[in-house]
């Protein structure tokens, strides 16, 4: 609890009482290797903060390929927030990549703390904020990048992780085949 604490007082002034009341509306949840999270065609119901575990969001694109677009580490919060707030259908998969453990907090839960903690939304969007640069942070030079670059900038960007997840994802992630990344990789060493 103390790394989900960490976290978020930094985006405002909460209260022994205000982190109690947060702290008895999560439950911890363990995830397997590959469950999922949230899933495309349905109205996500749940934040979660990640304990322990990488996770990834997903598509399928036209071809029916799987298309990863995102990977989160621990000790942050991992949803498809846009959806969540607005009550829509995700369009991307949030699926565990490791075994993985949270702090869940259910839609009704997260109302509820939204309804008894004046400037809960200021919090939430600025933790929403965060979440957003940081992935745009991270997406914005695999653009322009040839794949070797685009594989150095991901083991700078995701150090812990890269060697957590399978290849298979990170080749997605940056747009190359799984042979393409095993070349760079072996090239690289």
């Amino acid at each position: 609890m103390k790394a989900f604490m960490d976290y978020i007082l930094p985006f405002g002034d909460l209260d022994k009482d205000q982190i109690d009341l947060i702290l008895s509306k999560a439950t911890i949840r363990d995830l397997r290797r590959e469950a999922y999270f949230s899933e495309a065609g349905k109205i996500p119901q749940e934040v979660g903060f990640i304990l322990d575990g990488v996770f990834r969001f997903f598509y399928y694109n036209a071809k029916g390929e799987e298309i990863t677009n995102y990977f989160i580490d621990r000790n942050t919060f991992v949803t498809d927030y846009m959806k969540f707030e607005d009550k829509a259908v995700a369009t991307e998969y949030v699926q565990a990549v490791t075994d993985s453990k949270m702090l869940i907090f259910s839609r009704k839960s997260w109302d509820e703390i939204a309804d008894s903690i004046v400037g809960w939304d200021r919090i939430a969007l600025k933790i929403y904020k965060k979440c957003l640069t940081e992935a745009i942070a991270r997406r914005s030079p695999l653009v322009s990048e040839n794949a070797t670059t685009r594989y150095l900038s991901f083991l700078e960007s995701f150090p812990t992780i890269a060697h957590r997840v399978p290849l298979s994802h990170v080749a997605s992630y940056l747009g190359i085949t799984q042979q393409s990344l095993s070349r760079i990789r072996r090239n690289i060493l």
